[in-house]
């Protein structure tokens, strides 16, 4: 190895390391790698900012826009009410939604589509007398299951579109991936409804233990005339008589209710203050002098509730600017104007004080929010709302305008199956159309665009070419080889095929096939075979993220509502992992080799 190739292996190694114990946002972490290998002179500025203006890149972009002029009239949850609607039991349902998911999801963006789900499905099961832990783990396999049957299935399908068209060869046609992409959503779904089923576990999901337990931590304290701090703010009070205490909303004797509580605001006397607290912490409250406090009695979290005031459940996401902080350092309340009541993680309350809590991805936050916060924050970067939405209300979307965005995404994917437009250039006029016929207005535009999923994918594709220019894929191709070649051709897929789903499990989907495309890219050539079964290989692989909740998006979000522990998804994922790289590695040697 020569000390250029080195570096860049130092390098990499740094960054997946960063990745994986989430040091900061993935977008930024790569990002980071990119310039420091600009300044290094391993790659030229031209390769550099290649990634910003890949087409794949930008058919991303294009694609958020599209998808999301069609989930916004509540075409989704029409058909899913109507299917639900018919049958009480589970598995009957099951069999019901998830063909239709997984169809739609290889034409759509998965993860507003499982956000969208997840709070339905969730109350379904509930109302059914079911655990919602059966349906959620299923619902986001069977969309990543069907983003692997398009080439817009998923961003990392376009992503590695783009890299094939940047090496300047011939790229993915539309129905490319289906060829293996339809047999394995066939076969896992099988896996789902048969013996995935019986494994999946009966828990109950953040929202209902938090509940069950609220008897526990949550209090009422009313302040009576001998009150130490009346008329003073809560910061002087925190000191010593609500130290440890996390106060979520006061409620004026009036009935004035003030949400979210700051360190500024005055306590007066007959409030009463709702809290947040371990039962020691409660227990010495209870004897300071002014207080009257009930615990433990026939009050839940529906108390803290008015027609103004909901309970919404937040998913932190892996690229949240929360991540690492504190409830109370992410001044929480004032950017969000919602009150947190509990946090989640790994299906176990966090038994300490709320503001004191390090979030992390995953983590499951317990609001409570007014009217407008989910329409606020259903675009936000740093959490998935899960959220309970009124059904009547959610449909009183125009279904019509959904229908003509949906006419219009099928009409552009026609026109790139006969060869008339590329993907880009066919979303491109989509998203003038849609424009134009007010089917979307520029600000939700703007919501739509993930933009930190963009910088991500923008930025990996400089990191392929650190690897390229280095020789470090050349080096690492050749010993890959090495290993895989007793084996065969078909050796040669199994080994990229595992090699691109560790990545993808431990890091990013997208960062996992960039890293790998340009080490297969050489391979084929040193192999002089077909390089276009390999980079199937990786495409799939990629996307096929089952044995953690932090693979994939999909996975993240499905995690706390359904109540889920990490050692579910490995005892559910593991097999279907094995199923989908069997399926894929004999199709793919069957096709191309």
């Amino acid at each position: 190895m020569t000390l250029e190739m080195v570096f860049v292996a130092a390098m990499i190694a740094l960054m997946l390391i960063s990745l994986l114990f989430e040091v900061a946002r993935a977008d930024f972490l790569v990002f980071l790698f990119l310039v420091i290998f600009l300044l290094s002179g391993v790659i030229s500025t031209e390769q550099a900012l290649s990634g910003f203006s890949n087409e794949g890149m930008l058919t991303v972009l294009l694609l958020f826009i599209v998808a999301g002029a069609i989930q916004k009239h509540g075409i989704i949850e029409n058909f899913i009410y109507r299917i639900l609607g018919e049958t009480k039991s589970m598995r009957g349902s099951m069999v019901k939604l998830l063909p239709p998911i997984s169809l739609v999801s290889a034409f759509l963006n998965n993860t507003p589509i499982v956000v969208t789900l997840t709070p339905i499905l969730r109350n379904w099961a509930r109302n059914n007398g079911y655990a919602p832990s059966k349906i959620l783990i299923p619902l986001s396999y069977a969309t990543i299951l069907g983003g692997t049957i398009t080439l817009i299935g998923t961003s990392t399908n376009l992503i590695v579109h783009g890299l094939l068209i940047n090496a300047g060869v011939e790229g993915f046609s539309f129905f490319t991936l289906s060829i293996v992409g339809v047999p394995i959503a066939i076969v896992g779904l099988i896996y789902i409804l048969t013996i995935g089923y019986k494994i999946l576990p009966d828990n109950l999901g953040a929202e209902d233990t938090i509940r069950k337990e609220a008897k526990e931590f949550l209090a009422e304290a009313t302040i009576q005339d001998s009150f130490e701090h009346i008329n003073e703010t809560i910061l002087a009070a925190s000191k010593n008589s609500f130290e440890g205490v996390y106060i979520i909303e006061i409620i004026r004797e009036d009935g004035e209710r003030v949400e979210p509580v700051e360190a500024s605001t005055y306590i007066r006397k007959g409030d009463h203050i709702i809290f947040s607290a371990s039962l020691n912490r409660i227990a010495v409250i209870e004897k300071l002098k002014g207080i009257s406090l009930e615990t433990g009695t026939d009050k839940s979290l529906d108390v803290l509730q008015n027609e103004n005031h909901h309970l919404v459940e937040a998913v932190i996401s892996h690229n949240s600017s929360l991540v690492g902080k504190t409830i109370r350092d992410s001044e929480f309340r004032s950017t969000h104007e919602a009150g947190v009541i509990a946090v989640h993680r790994n299906n176990q309350r966090i038994n300490s004080r709320v503001g004191d809590i390090i979030l992390r991805p995953g983590d499951t936050l317990l609001l409570l929010a007014d009217d407008e916060f989910v329409q606020r924050h259903q675009h936000s970067q740093d959490f998935y709302v899960v959220y309970t939405v009124n059904p009547p209300e959610q449909l009183k979307q125009n279904n019509l305008k959904g229908f003509l965005a949906l006419g219009l995404l099928l009409v552009m994917i026609l026109s790139v199956t006969l060869g008339f437009l590329s993907m880009f250039e066919a979303m491109l006029i989509a998203v003038i159309l849609l424009v134009v016929t007010r089917l979307i207005n520029w600000r939700e535009i703007l919501d739509y665009i993930q933009f930190d999923v963009l910088l991500l994918i923008a930025s990996a594709f400089a990191i392929g070419a650190a690897m390229t220019e280095s020789g470090l894929a050349q080096f690492l191709a050749e010993n890959m080889l090495v290993l895989a070649q007793p084996l065969g051709i078909i050796g040669v897929v199994f080994i990229i095929y595992i090699a691109t789903n560790i990545f993808t499990e431990l890091i990013t989907n997208s960062a996992a096939a960039v890293l790998m495309f340009p080490i297969a890219f050489e391979m084929a050539d040193q192999l002089n075979v077909d390089y276009m079964g390999f980079i199937v290989t990786i495409a799939v692989a990629a996307s096929c993220s089952f044995i953690t909740p932090i693979g994939y998006q999909t996975n993240l979000i499905v995690y706390g509502p359904g109540g889920y522990k990490f050692s579910d998804y490995i005892k559910i994922g593991a097999p279907l992992v094995l199923l989908t790289m069997v399926t894929t590695s004999t199709i793919v040697y069957l096709v191309w080799f």
